[in-house]
């Protein structure tokens, strides 16, 4: 359906008057299904609707019976039904972020959760359960887009993601996995543990999960002597075909058995590919380091030919990292590991117990030297078959996706949409082409503060971390004050999201992760039950995903939550929300139950005024978190059309004659009960209005429909707000007074020395 074809909204009545439907601004099914136009997201009048949520939930990694005890040998028991929330419970759940208004769900789900038992051997209780929990959401107003979530491959190789099998049929013995340095498990099989903060990404660069994402990607280019044996598809036997069709047909057959099981639900809006893909070994040009400015060097730190002889049984020195300044890390010392010799490899599996990359030629053992001697160095950044250059998203994501697109259509329809993102990190490739893009597609990359999560601190000092790796001079990387980690923090969102829209063209953006740590500052707020410096660093980052126009689910909506344990899981600390803190029982699940709030922290900066359904383009969206007022401009779409060039795309000029019509006068904003309490709204440059507390929606009418025609509302609260942080003028520069201070000391100290 176009814009064209679109019904007009009830608003078009001649005496309309405001706020006279049954909607509510965070409601996105009762105006019919979202649908994909342009950069937008709109409804069935073509409203523009900006979308916020959540990410449901961090818990879903891990199953339900996870026992550190029997980590290695349980797995194929492991059942997550139960994940992210016992059913009964969803209810309360789904109240809660329809009260707060974040019904945009990105839905998590494990490969592990689904086929854990085998290739093949899906857990039917645990998609009945999905099933059941997901057709809850229309309930509460919610759509959520459904996500097959990995990091770092599997638990198994310490992350989440993938069923333990597929390391054990490419020849991994698991139990063997943390003594040969092939994987770093001590946060996922204690998962409230983690001995170095921050240290579990290092796995995407341990043996384990680089093998097993560089043959799910690139087996036959990189792999081809590795076979595994597989039931044929009509059951007449078996076959033996590459570890990169085995593999990606098995996700790929299990992600169909998903889409069957649940697509056909009101509130599910689409799927998501993957969780943050990762190259593995693809493209390394050295078997002797990895990219200090974009892979994370911190404890043991081996190289990939390092990490090659120590899991083939050789005992290795191998540098290990600390933390320092002004880089991030540095090598403290060198430190032997697998001291005795044990092997990573199984001796019944495909490799007969030698080293895959081994029998490829890769690499070798020196037996008078003791050393591992590389014999085909730059073996990744070729495929083995045809000498070409290897290009990851060229050769393998984009006709991955294709395939997925294929299959997610032929079983749910092609009117789902399908949400897609590039490897953490990095900006969308210009490469992504008309043809290499799944039709009805959502660019929906992640983004965190990196100086934050590596640091685990916020303060008045922020870094564009983002800046200063693509060699941005460092002293226009460092801010100081709040105001300058919003205008931080929006500049590297904006970078990510016309990125997008510059080589995709006028695809919708959605940050599918971004989130603030609640344990950083050495944990500080839990001893003292002062938040500030989240809710500072919480409202930084949602200032800047407002300022460009671009929806988002934060990381991560956890009951099981505590200030001890975290998200259970490698030790990170995410969630806003514990259940611990709640209320024990409620009285009430309407949105206007203020015992749902109980159990959560930095709800001031998180439950705030948005444009959720716009009768216009929207153009600037500012919130003050302090006052609760805020201005927002729209603008009335054009005709006609002005041809411009893709890659001068911007979040600040968004095109107003490619939208087509808008069949509604009426703009649905939602605002908070909670903040509106006891205040007057004051709403200046509109006539007419309602505010209606019981849906926590302010709607809004305008009259003049002229073409390209700009509407500027600004909404202030009378009295407003009290505020919920205080940033004085020496507090907010007093870093800036002492670089100042040095900077004039360390000149009259020149001048004093050079003097005669």
């Amino acid at each position: 359906m176009t814009g064209l074809e679109s019904p007009r909204h009830p608003s078009y009545a001649p005496k309309y008057n405001a706020g006279s439907t049954q909607s509510s601004a965070h409601d996105w099914l009762s105006n019919g299904p979202l649908r994909v136009q342009g950069r937008n997201f709109v409804d069935q009048w073509g409203r523009v609707c900006l979308l916020r949520g959540v990410n449901v939930s961090g818990c879903s990694k891990t199953p339900v019976n996870h026992d550190p005890e029997t980590f290695f040998t349980a797995h194929k028991n492991a059942t997550f039904v139960g994940r992210p929330f016992p059913l009964e419970e969803a209810p309360e759940h789904f109240a809660r972020l329809r009260r707060w208004g974040l019904t945009f769900i990105r839905f998590i789900v494990t490969w592990e959760a689904l086929e854990h038992a085998g290739p093949g051997k899906y857990d039917h209780e645990y998609l009945d359960y999905l099933h059941a929990i997901l057709s809850l959401l229309p309930r509460f107003s919610i759509t959520a887009f459904v996500s097959i979530h990995q990091d770092v491959w599997s638990r198994f190789s310490g992350g989440s993601g993938a069923p333990a099998w597929t390391l054990e049929r490419v020849g991994f013995k698991l139990d063997a996995l943390e003594a040969t340095g092939a994987a770093y498990l001590g946060g996922v099989k204690v998962p409230g543990e983690e001995n170095e903060r921050g240290r579990w990404p290092t796995g995407y660069q341990k043996l384990a999960a680089s093998t097993m994402a560089t043959v799910f990607w690139a087996g036959e280019a990189l792999a081809p002597k590795l076979k595994i044996e597989r039931e044929k598809k009509d059951g007449s036997g078996v076959e033996e075909v590459n570890v990169q069709v085995f593999l990606q047909d098995a996700f790929l057959d299990c992600y169909e058995v998903l889409v069957k099981k649940v697509s056909n639900l009101e509130g599910v809006l689409g799927f998501e590919i993957m969780n943050e893909p990762h190259r593995g070994y693809i493209q390394l040009p050295s078997l002797h380091e990895f990219d200090y400015n974009t892979d994370l060097h911190l404890h043991d730190a081996p190289s990939a030919i390092q990490s090659f002889a120590l899991a083939s049984g050789h005992p290795t020195s191998i540098p290990h990292y600390v933390r320092s300044f002004p880089f991030p890390t540095r090598v403290s010392h060198h430190v032997i590991r697998n001291e005795d010799g044990i092997v990573v490899w199984r001796e019944d599996g495909p490799t007969k117990g030698r080293c895959l990359w081994e029998t490829h030629g890769v690499w070798g053992w020196d037996i008078e030297k003791k050393v591992a001697v590389p014999l085909k160095e730059s073996y990744f950044t070729r495929d083995s078959r045809t000498g070409e250059k290897i290009d990851w998203y060229k050769d393998c994501w984009y006709p991955f996706i294709k395939r997925w697109e294929e299959r997610v259509h032929r079983s749910a329809g092609k009117d789902k949409i399908l949400f897609v993102e590039p490897i953490p990190n990095e900006f969308c490739p210009q490469s992504w082409s008309a043809e290499h893009r799944p039709a009805n597609m959502v660019f929906a990359p992640h983004w965190y503060d990196l100086n934050a999560l590596f640091k685990k601190a916020h303060g008045n000092f922020t870094v564009n971390v983002q800046g200063l790796s693509r060699g941005m001079f460092v002293l226009k990387a460092l801010y100081w004050g709040h105001r300058a980690a919003r205008s931080n923090f929006a500049l590297q969102l904006r970078n990510l999201v016309e990125a997008g829209y510059r080589s995709l063209g006028e695809t919708p953006v959605i940050i599918g992760e971004c989130g603030v740590p609640m344990d950083m500052n050495d944990g500080e707020a839990f001893r003292t039950g002062d938040f500030t410096w989240q809710e500072k660093m919480m409202d930084a980052l949602i200032s800047g995903l407002e300022q460009n126009l671009v929806g988002f689910t934060l990381w991560t909506y956890n009951p099981l939550n505590d200030d001890v344990n975290g998200d259970y899981w490698n030790g990170e600390n995410f969630s806003w929300f514990s259940k611990a803190r709640a209320a024990p029982a409620l009285k009430s699940l309407s949105q206007a139950e203020p015992a749902l709030d109980e159990g959560a922290r930095l709800l001031r900066a998180v439950v705030r005024p948005y444009p959720a359904k716009v009768a216009g383009i929207p153009l600037s969206f500012q919130y003050e978190v302090n006052t609760g007022a805020f201005v927002f401009e729209y603008a009335n779409p054009s005709t006609g059309f002005t041809k411009r060039p893709q890659s001068a795309a911007s979040v600040a000029s968004p095109p107003l004659d490619s939208h087509g019509h808008i069949h509604a006068r009426e703009t649905e904003i939602f605002f908070p009960s909670s903040l509106a309490r006891g205040r007057r709204l004051i709403v200046q440059g509109v006539k007419s209005y309602k505010y209606d507390s019981a849906r926590q929606t302010l709607f809004v009418l305008h009259d003049e429909m002229s073409p390209g025609v700009v509407h500027r509302i600004a909404v202030a609260l009378d009295p407003p707000l009290d505020p919920c942080f205080r940033a004085d003028h020496f507090t907010e520069w007093r870093f800036v007074y002492l670089a100042a201070a040095i900077s004039i000391l360390a000149y009259y100290l020149a001048g004093a020395l050079l003097s005669p």
